[in-house]
């Protein structure tokens, strides 16, 4: 016998009932997706989720349900980024499936580096700490990076984290972190982070680095 409207109702209001709270912002965080099944998509977050044109990795951390990102080549301010002499785009060649159609991007010579990235601070989870990264790589021939960069992490309410790491000291063909700081979001705090690596002063031109991604995380 064929299940009644009010059983299949019942049966799919049930389902509905044991499903987890959406994790935090989650609709305003696809927002500008063009999505008929935002359910669907969230199913979708444990595994990771492209937004903005390719630009934005967002997960949901399987077992605490916080959110995390990556903020990818494409959605980053990288000067000098669309002339080939200076950078070059390239397919990723490995990661999840979420990642397959992303691209890095390859420094060919510039002595002016400079890379900034924005996130929405009102989409982290509040009250967990996060870990800012730039995950990069060195690649032979790699040269001209004698004189330390700078990583900066600049909150909406103006605190600034900054120091400079040392490229040189670092192992080629692996990728590497690059922790620029940490942040913490308070319940109704929003505005932008500012995470950015740049050097510029030294005059040296620089070659051989890979960057992936800036990844925030939980800590």
């Amino acid at each position: 016998m064929a299940p009644s409207a009010s059983t299949t109702s019942d049966a799919a209001n049930q389902a509905q009932s044991k499903r987890a709270p959406p994790p935090h912002m989650f609709r305003e965080i696809v927002a500008g997706e063009k999505v008929t099944d935002v359910a669907a998509l969230e199913d979708q977050a444990s595994t990771g989720i492209l937004l903005a044109a390719k630009t934005k990795k967002y997960w949901v951390d399987g077992r605490t349900r916080h959110n995390c990102f990556m903020l990818l080549p494409r959605g980053l301010h990288i000067t000098w980024s669309e002339d080939p002499k200076y950078w070059t785009w390239q397919p990723l060649k490995e990661g999840s499936d979420a990642e397959a159609e992303t691209e890095v991007v390859a420094l060919q010579n510039v002595c002016w580096l400079e890379v900034i990235g924005k996130l929405e601070l009102s989409h982290l989870t509040p009250g967990v700490t996060y870990e800012v990264v730039f995950e990069v790589m060195l690649t032979d021939p790699a040269y001209g990076w004698s004189t330390p960069v700078n990583l900066r992490l600049k909150l909406p309410d103006g605190t600034v984290q900054q120091h400079k790491e040392n490229l040189m000291a670092k192992p080629r063909g692996e990728w590497l972190q690059l922790k620029v700081g940490e942040v913490k979001p308070l319940k109704g705090q929003n505005g932008e982070a500012e995470v950015s690596m740049f050097e510029y002063e030294g005059g040296q031109w620089k070659r051989g680095l890979l960057i992936k991604a800036i990844k925030i995380v939980p800590k």
